[in-house]
């Protein structure tokens, strides 16, 4: 291995490095306690090796994104292959996109809620929200109904699965009806 290759493996293991305790830090303390000097005390390593990799928080915020929707298409595209028939599929889904985001929130937050500099429903958007995206798709573009544009109608029950996620996370849905509220949104698409 030469010097260089040597320098660039040690480069994206910091990287790495950063990423995953920053990812762990904002989900047992919360994003506030996210700072570079706290980062760069846990990973021992100077704030200048910090902003060597990434400009401030909002990099590190959309460096999580992405390795977070990366994440959430493994584990839709996981739920709904177990699956069997299109109304199976569709609650795996719902059952996938929900645990992820109470198993995960701050990653969740880093994804959907957070300024992590990224461009969404653009042509220029990264490739992990991209997927992620796809991967709502593959399911939900199946049963979105005769004349009904498969991306809006994922759109729209990705929006919905979102305010579910939040709205109960946040204590303004009662957790006991989550089940009841998956079933009500399956049940009510067009073609299961």
């Amino acid at each position: 291995m030469s010097v260089q290759e040597r320098k660039e493996r040690e480069r994206a293991d910091r990287e790495r490095l950063i990423v995953a305790t920053a990812r762990e830090l904002a989900e047992h303390q919360g994003w506030d306690a996210v700072t570079t000097r706290r980062l760069a005390e846990r990973i021992e390593y100077s704030q200048p090796v910090l902003y060597s990799h990434f400009r401030g928080k909002r990099e590190i915020i959309g460096a999580v994104a992405l390795q977070g929707a990366g994440e959430l298409a493994v584990a839709v595209r996981a739920a709904t292959a177990a699956a069997d028939g299109s109304r199976a599929r569709v609650h795996a889904l719902a059952h996938a996109y929900l645990d992820f985001a109470r198993r995960n929130p701050a990653v969740y937050d880093a994804i959907f809620q957070l300024d992590g500099g990224l461009p969404y429903a653009r042509e220029d958007t990264p490739e992990p929200l991209k997927d992620a995206f796809a991967a709502l798709l593959e399911t939900l573009g199946e049963v979105a109904g005769d004349g009904i544009e498969p991306g809006l109608f994922t759109e729209t029950v990705w929006a919905s699965l979102h305010g579910l996620a939040t709205l109960t996370r946040s204590g303004r849905l009662p957790p006991e009806d989550a089940e009841r509220r998956v079933e009500l949104l399956v049940d009510r698409l067009p073609r299961i």
